[in-house]
């Protein structure tokens, strides 16, 4: 129903070529270019750099892009409020999750929500905590788990705080035997994701007085795992993250406890999307079972 140029401006930001987003939509190359040249034209600015290598946004593109977005998220929603409105379960959720919740929930949770519902279409986009944030600001996915806090003007939902551990090679025990202190740790080697150098981590590791000099950094957290094992350092991973991790290594608590607080947030106009709001009771039952006396937005009720 919306000018079939806004889907084709949204299709190339997100394919990033002309050629790959007439493949997506079946239509020619020329087809392409000739509906980006209009809208522009139509705008009064550019909203592609063209390269040999492909295209991207220009800075006045870039504020258009959550404005295009919205028009066909509403459009969306408008489908599915008729499809509903006709008994039919339809429309399609897009999910922003971080590595940690994309192993050990979403999979159990489309598992489900797929047995109920089968004609919804389910995707999922892999991110860090300030992507996925963003991507629910400007409407690439309709709800995002991610962590606390939240700047952006969105929807959040509060859902469980996650503990952080120290991970520690399997002959290292502290000196009280049970959980990490400030002697423990000093003058040892940290390894941890670039991305996760904030928030909550960057907090344990200013309490104990862990500097730049004595931080490493890997790829993802089976990596950070191998490397601790080899006696290259002291991980800090979170209890979610441990789950499905494998090594030869120890885990402690902090003898001051911290937490991730994790969140699902979403904008105002796709959460009242019918497949969206759907899919966050999903998420929040699913939870509840998984964390019956954890839950965050029970205790603030």
């Amino acid at each position: 129903m919306a000018n079939f140029a806004y889907e084709v401006f949204s299709t190339v930001v997100a394919q990033h070529t002309f050629y790959q987003a007439a493949a997506t939509l079946n239509v020619t190359p020329s087809a392409v270019s000739h509906s980006i040249n209009q809208l522009e034209k139509e705008l009064g600015f550019p909203l592609f750099i063209r390269n040999r290598s492909g295209v991207e946004l220009t800075s006045d593109g870039r504020q258009v892009l959550p404005y295009v977005q919205e028009i066909l998220n509403t459009e969306s929603n408008l489908r599915q409020v008729a499809d509903n409105i006709q008994g039919l379960h339809s429309g399609s959720v897009r999910i922003g999750g971080f590595s940690s919740v994309c192993i050990n929930w979403l999979p159990r949770i489309i598992r489900e929500f797929n047995h109920k519902y089968p004609d919804i279409k389910i995707s999922v986009m892999q991110g860090n905590f300030n992507e996925i944030t963003n991507w629910a600001k400007i409407g690439t996915i309709d709800i995002g788990f991610t962590s606390m806090p939240v700047n952006e003007n969105l929807l959040v939902h509060s859902l469980i705080n996650d503990p952080i551990y120290c991970v520690t090679p399997a002959d290292f025990i502290p000196e009280n035997g049970e959980f990490i202190t400030t002697d423990d740790v000093a003058d040892k080697n940290f390894i941890l994701q670039q991305s996760d150098y904030d928030r909550d981590t960057k907090l344990a590791l200013d309490h104990y007085h862990v500097t730049n000099n004595f931080l490493r950094f890997s790829i993802d957290d089976q990596s950070i795992i191998s490397m601790v094992e080899s006696g290259l350092g002291m991980g800090i991973l979170p209890q979610l993250a441990l789950r499905k991790l494998t090594g030869d290594v120890n885990t402690f608590s902090f003898a001051e406890p911290y937490n991730r607080e994790i969140a699902l947030v979403a904008n105002k106009t796709q959460a009242a999307a019918p497949s969206t709001a759907i899919m966050i009771r999903a998420i929040k039952q699913f939870l509840t079972k998984e964390y019956p006396d954890q839950m965050l937005w029970q205790q603030q009720s």
